[in-house]
Formats: structure tokens, sequence, C-alpha cells
């Protein structure tokens, strides 16, 4: 059963009155044209709803239970996937999925956050946010694919990395910071997508990359809201608001003109709601993405990535 958000209490109510009608038809009592009419009704109230979501809301569908992850988007667009275990120093990280397949017959390296859909699963991923362990295995499994000259793909999708004490202990920050210096100076294409929750620091040490990708009802920020409102106000509660001065979503993120390449549709709805529609869509541009890139030499690389992250900051001198 579909789970739906408050704003969509309205289309679900549709979906189950056609679902009573379609229980109650017989071959005496047909409600055909009953169910056509609702069903129109459904379709023009949700375009009417998601052409004017606001930021939070967006950051809800961004978030939604059923939206899909790394490994379904494993499943729906590459083959011959191979998932790789450890950091070489202390454990697995479930909340960060990496290892190798094909895309179209092309041999790659995947990585991407892992969220769970259930408790048992949301534990076991720990809610996507990786520990140290995680991003060193990510590093590792990416100096892999740059030793046989593989392209990289990475699947974006954490309110940020874990904070416990432990991780820090572990070196947290150090394990992030490495990434994004190593990634920056990898001689082979890197192509990011930003599928879910684009959250800090959590999220760039997997997201130094020549394009970065957002899909649609994606969002990409320095915190999430609520941990925003919180230092803002002192109220998490304040979400909604902190959204607002944000400006988190792709729409925001690519009026910006160089943070993100570009913006992959989403099904009406969501991801969620055509989960093959989804990978298939974004399975068109990562693979454009791809072919364009490699037409660049190892140090045209290099040389991209550097200037177009360069390219964000600018300085104004009087």
């Amino acid at each position: 059963m579909s789970q739906y958000l408050d704003f969509e209490k309205p289309i679900a109510e549709l979906h189950n009155k056609i679902s009573e009608l379609r229980e109650y038809s017989t071959d005496n009592v047909d409600f055909t044209s009953e169910i056509q009419k609702f069903e129109k009704k459904a379709e023009r109230l949700k375009k009417e709803i998601y052409s004017n979501l606001t930021r939070w809301q967006r950051t809800q569908l961004a978030r939604h239970a059923e939206r899909p992850y790394t490994l379904d988007y494993i499943e729906r667009i590459f083959t011959d996937w191979f998932e790789i275990h450890g950091d070489r120093n202390y454990r697995d990280d479930p909340a960060l999925v990496c290892g190798f397949a094909r895309i179209d017959g092309q041999p790659c390296c995947v990585i991407g956050h892992q969220k769970g859909r259930n408790t048992k699963e949301k534990v076991h991923r720990n809610f996507g946010m990786p520990n140290p362990e995680g991003y060193r295995k990510a590093l590792r499994v990416m100096q892999l694919a740059e030793q046989f000259r593989l392209p990289i793909f990475t699947f974006v999708d954490t309110p940020g990395a874990f904070p416990g004490i432990g991780a820090e202990e572990r070196g947290q920050a150090e394990a992030i910071a490495r990434n994004l210096r190593e990634m920056a100076t990898l001689t082979v294409p890197v192509i990011v997508t930003v599928t879910g929750e684009g959250g800090s620091g959590g999220a760039l040490a997997i997201a130094v990359g020549n394009r970065v990708l957002m899909m649609q009802y994606s969002v990409y920020a320095v915190i999430s809201p609520e941990g925003c409102a919180a230092i803002l106000w002192n109220d998490g509660s304040k979400g909604p608001q902190a959204a607002e001065a944000l400006k988190l979503t792709a729409q925001d993120v690519d009026s910006l003109k160089t943070v993100i390449d570009d913006i992959v549709p989403e099904p009406s709805g969501g991801a969620h709601q055509n989960p093959i529609e989804a990978a298939a869509t974004l399975k068109q541009y990562l693979l454009k993405h791809l072919n364009e890139l490699l037409e660049y030499s190892p140090e045209g690389l290099v040389e991209q990535r550097y200037q177009r992250f360069r390219a964000m900051t600018e300085i104004e001198e009087d």
C-alpha cells in the first residue's frame, strides 16, 4: 500500500474512492464511467499539487520511505553487480554500498548511500548515515577503479555523516576530508547523482565529480532543515521555514549555474510512483554524460573537475 504525505491526502482520498468502486463493480453493476471520472480528477489534482510544492514538501518527497535507494537503481540500471565489503582497517559499513558492475556493457564502479525500508534494515544501514569506515571503503573502491581505468558512478542519499562519538574517535572528519582531496585527483570519469537527500559533508564525501546530477525531487544543502532551524532559532520544529531559507531543491541549486549539470525528471508524483521509469530516465542521463567524459584524457578529467569546483566561488577585490 502506498504511503501518502500530508499534502497528498486529497489524492489519497480519490484513490480510495477508485479502489472502492472497483471492489464493488460486478457484472450487474458497472462503475467504469465513474472510475474514469475519478481517475481524471486525481490526475488533474496531482498535477496541480506537484506544480506548486513548497521547499519543505520537496524535502519530504526526497525522504519518502518508498523512494528508490542505491541498490534499487543498481538493480534496474546496471548488470553484473559485485559488491565489495570492508575498509581493510576497521569493518564494513552497510550505510555505503560499493562495488563493480556494467552499464550497457561498460565496466564501471558504483558507490552509494543505502537506507533501509523497515526498522531492522534502517538500524542495519544506520539510516543511510556512514561512519568513517564507510568513506574509507568508498575511497578504496575508487582507487581500485582508477587502477583499472573504470568510470565511477556515485549515488547520494544521506541526511549526513553519522555524528556519533565512535565515529568521531575513528576520524570521521579526516575520512571525509581525505575523500574530498583524493576524489579531486582521480583520473577517471566521476558522475554523481543526488537521488534523495544530499546532506552536508556526508554527501560531499562521495560527490566530487566531473558531472553532478540531481533527481527532480531531491535536495542538496549544507545542513538539514531541522538542523538549520535548531541552530538559528533553537527550535528544530521550524524545519519548513529553514527549508525556504536554505533554497535546497534541485531547481534552486540549478539556478546557481555551477553546482549541478542536469536535473533528471521524475515520474508524476516522484520516483517512488514508478521506480522502473525513474531508473530508465536516469540511465539515459548517466550514459549521455559518460559518453561525453570518455572523450577526455586522464589529465583533462582532473582539470575539468578542478575548474568546475573552482567556478563555484568568486573573489571580488575592491
